[in-house]
């Protein structure tokens, strides 16, 4: 049975490390990272995930072969609302199929809105994340601490974090989505056409459904000149009919260059 970690990070620098008798043998650390705090209130912080040479973790879409990642603020305060930056991921090849992660070590910015301005947040986070290297093996992590600075000057390592996460729609260049649905016998097609200067080689497609009960496969892509189509199945959790809202539906492409995040489609 995989243990669960619990540890305190209440100091910068304080780590939460993985059980040394854990039976899976998982070297796991995790990290809270007090930052600074932005002109409109809201604090920046991160969390680091650090794995032994040959682990991986999961990005928020791992692809068929990963486990999605979790994450419950409950029991945080003075907490009023969350919101994660992803840095750009790697694709993995893992026995004939593909998983989206990071190796080694990843740094997740965190966006953090205060009930009560210029006041300590009090963080409660259990992390429900997978983690891989012969097997895959979902793995929890829980992270107490107080994030109490408040002045604004920007932590290098979030930042540098941050300076790695997908280039949006107006930086990339991209002229917009256009997307067809049809039913498909488990769920529903979709087609997308991204107008978008190429990303460098090998360039994936992630499709998110912009609904945690619905299912995306990996896409089969090809490009022509600036448009980039990209074609995948979204199958429910369950019975009844699929409606979704395209404007939640999320693409990232990732390139050898570069990668892009791009919202919503219109029909077509």
């Amino acid at each position: 049975m995989i243990k669960t970690i619990l540890c305190s990070a209440a100091l910068i620098g304080t780590a939460c490390t993985a059980l040394a008798d854990d039976p899976v043998g998982i070297p796991a650390t995790a990290e809270l990272i007090d930052g600074w705090q932005q002109p409109d209130g809201t604090r920046v912080s991160a969390v680091q995930i650090t794995l032994a040479d040959g682990w991986k973790t999961y990005w928020r879409a791992p692809g068929d072969a990963g486990i999605p990642p979790d994450f419950n603020w409950n029991g945080s305060r003075n907490l009023a609302g969350v919101s994660i930056s992803w840095p750009t991921p790697k694709v993995f090849e893992q026995n004939g199929m593909r998983s989206v992660g990071y190796s080694n070590q990843v740094t997740l910015p965190i966006t953090i809105a205060a009930k009560q301005a210029n006041k300590p947040i009090k963080i409660n986070l259990k992390m429900a994340i997978g983690v891989c290297k012969d097997i895959c093996v979902p793995y929890t992590m829980s992270l107490k601490g107080t994030l109490g600075n408040t002045d604004g000057v920007p932590v290098p390592v979030i930042a540098a974090a941050l300076a790695e996460t997908p280039y949006s729609a107006a930086e990339a260049g991209a002229a917009g989505v256009s997307c067809t649905l049809s039913p498909s016998e488990d769920g529903m097609n979709i087609t997308a056409r991204l107008k978008l200067p190429s990303t460098g080689s090998n360039e994936h497609v992630v499709i998110e459904a912009g609904r945690p009960d619905v299912w995306v496969s990996e896409a089969d892509t090809n490009r022509s000149g600036n448009t980039l189509v990209a074609k995948a199945e979204m199958i429910p959790n369950g019975s009844g009919p699929l409606a979704l809202d395209r404007s939640a539906i999320r693409f990232t492409v990732m390139g050898s260059s570069h990668a892009v995040d791009l919202q919503g489609c219109s029909a077509g």
